[in-house]
């Protein structure tokens, strides 16, 4: 039995992220405690607990305790991964790229291919967007061996969400490979996605672009960015959202194979202009530190490079609590061995195998 106490580190849903997958994989009961104890709202929320039930579906597994609000679960996973469709629909705007997380990882020891169809918010703050996943995680992770493809078929925000993405995971062929890139080399190209939804007529897209543009140029830095708007009359997805909103992406690539995104998503009085020269800026600043992945990808790494075989290293922008508690995890959990020194982050992976 693994006994996690959620209130550790970031105390936040990250524990319970990581912590369930892993046992998962590890083939061990889990017992967590104190879920989310740092939080405003402290227990399980409806995106945490449907990452429960999601793992828990896909294996087979029990799960005792759990329901929004609840502080202490009981995991006892299954014995075989299944592929296969699934289906999840958090309910909320909660964030349907870190549920993907979640059954990412088991889904790459699955049976079969896994096409997991999730429903929910896929732009909001305090999570990765759809489009940061989709072109700068999941090419760094087709390095390491492991194939993912994302496909958003309606954006969704804040706070009604209702988006939805379809994400489909190869099963591996072996031991993830470990990851590199400790070098931020020379810029070779920025480019960027900005989406806005039922906003054509205040021209929000062409806004957050420009703005954007204006930034990177006063820096000296060129950048492409597609604008697109998705209406009822004319959506670029397969549906259109069901209430109007935002989300501008933008991320640089090297010559030493380095991604490195930002993103911000529209809000309540939060215009086109500040989301457009914040998210170049914080693009700027990490390049600026010479980090080598992004805020996100910083954390976001740390499942899969505990998983391959050999050392994975990387600049982070800046420590946070997130990749704190994620290392901490690999290590309690999987048995991984991590070092942080400086910005520089290596973790030797147990090269796992089902």
């Amino acid at each position: 039995m693994m006994k996690i106490d959620g209130s550790r580190k970031s105390g936040s849903g990250t524990i319970l992220r990581d912590a369930t997958p892993f046992a998962l994989l590890m083939g061990k009961d889990l017992e967590l405690i104190n879920i989310r104890a740092k939080r405003d709202k402290p227990g399980l929320r409806p995106q945490h607990l449907k990452v429960i039930e999601a793992v828990a579906q896909i294996c087979q597994g029990q799960v005792k305790g759990a329901g929004v609000g609840s502080r202490e679960i009981t995991f006892k996973p299954g014995h075989t991964i299944k592929g296969g469709a699934f289906h999840w629909d958090i309910g909320t705007a909660g964030s349907t790229t870190l549920l993907a997380l979640s059954v990412i990882l088991p889904g790459l020891y699955a049976d079969a291919l896994s096409t997991y169809r999730i429903t929910g918010g896929l732009f909001q703050d305090f999570a990765p967007s759809a489009h940061h996943m989709k072109y700068v995680l999941l090419p760094l992770l087709s390095r390491m061996g492991i194939h993912i493809g994302l496909e958003i078929i309606q954006p969704g925000y804040v706070p009604q969400g209702q988006g939805q993405i379809l994400v489909k995971v190869k099963p591996l062929k072996g031991r993830p490979k470990a990851l590199s890139l400790v070098d931020q080399g020379k810029l070779i190209e920025i480019k960027g996605m900005a989406l806005s939804s039922h906003l054509k007529g205040r021209r929000v897209s062409d806004r957050m672009a420009v703005a954007c543009l204006k930034t990177f140029e006063a820096r000296g830095y060129d950048a492409k960015i597609e604008i697109t708007y998705d209406t009822k009359e004319a959506p670029e997805y397969q549906r259109a959202s069901i209430q109007a909103g935002a989300s501008l992406a933008v991320w640089a690539r090297t010559d030493t194979g380095c991604l490195i995104g930002s993103d911000m998503a529209g809000a309540l009085r939060r215009t086109a202009e500040f989301i457009g020269k914040r998210t170049a800026g914080n693009l700027i600043e990490g390049l600026d530190a010479g980090a080598t992945v992004d805020r996100y990808v910083a954390d976001q790494l740390i499942p899969f490079a505990s998983l391959s075989e050999g050392w994975t290293a990387y600049r982070i922008p800046r420590m946070s609590d997130h990749i704190e508690a994620r290392l901490w995890l690999a290590e309690e959990l999987l048995g991984a061995k991590t070092e942080v020194k400086g910005n520089l982050v290596r973790i030797r992976g147990i090269g796992y195998t089902k």
